[in-house]
């Protein structure tokens, strides 16, 4: 996910926390899916070419690979089936960090409705600026409503955060695809990619491998 995470309610797991022997709380790392970012927000330039398109975008520290677009991504949006000019429909870019894969969904399909959803507050904005002007919505997993039927989800989901959150995280957003709808997911092949093509089948949804590159697996994942 040029990405956050959110738990089966669509809320941010808790960050782990340490206390030392006399039981005060020890200062916890943060991570990008912080729904509220301590880092310094220093803002930089991540540029990347995709079909003929120069790509600038502007992101920050706290928020997901922050200082390059993140290979996972960058396989997800050169191997996926992007949609056409013509596509129309509503789709969502699932834990879109500052909005690489948004940006790139609202270029190629102007005519589509995107949804960039985040539990992380400074990625949300730095993906309402860098798809300022385009058909998309920035929010939080609890403003999207819950009728809302997507006809692609596309996303590069948080191994890091552990199978059990990741399982409720795709438990969550999967059965908002719409009836002939079509998920795009990339994930290391290192990392349980094909752990994961394979609890996704035993949970009723059709997913094969539709790409490989540079150590990733590319997901179709469609209702079975």
């Amino acid at each position: 996910m040029s990405h956050s995470v959110t738990d089966a309610k669509g809320r941010m797991p808790p960050r782990a926390a340490t206390k030392d022997r006399t039981g005060e709380n020890m200062p916890v790392t943060e991570h990008y899916f912080s729904a509220e970012p301590v880092a310094p927000a220093r803002i930089r330039e991540v540029s990347f070419d995709l079909g003929g398109r120069h790509y600038t975008l502007s992101a920050s520290g706290g928020v997901f690979s922050a200082g390059r677009l993140d290979p996972g991504t960058s396989v997800l949006l050169r191997k996926g089936e992007l949609p056409g000019a013509d596509a129309e429909g509503t789709l969502l870019d699932l834990g879109c960090g500052y909005g690489p894969i948004a940006r790139v969904l609202a270029t190629v399909a102007p005519k589509a409705k995107v949804w960039a959803v985040d539990v992380n507050s400074r990625a949300r904005e730095l993906a309402a600026l860098n798809t300022k002007g385009l058909n998309v919505v920035v929010a939080e997993p609890e403003g999207v409503p819950p009728e809302i039927k997507f006809d692609e989800i596309w996303s590069n989901p948080p191994i890091r955060v552990g199978k059990a959150e990741l399982h409720g995280l795709l438990e969550k957003w999967l059965p908002c695809l719409s009836d002939d709808g079509v998920a795009w997911l990339v994930v290391s092949k290192h990392k349980g990619a094909d752990s994961l093509q394979g609890w996704l089948e035993e949970q009723g949804w059709g997913a094969r491998r539709h790409a490989s590159a540079a150590g990733f697996r590319v997901l179709k994942v469609v209702r079975a």
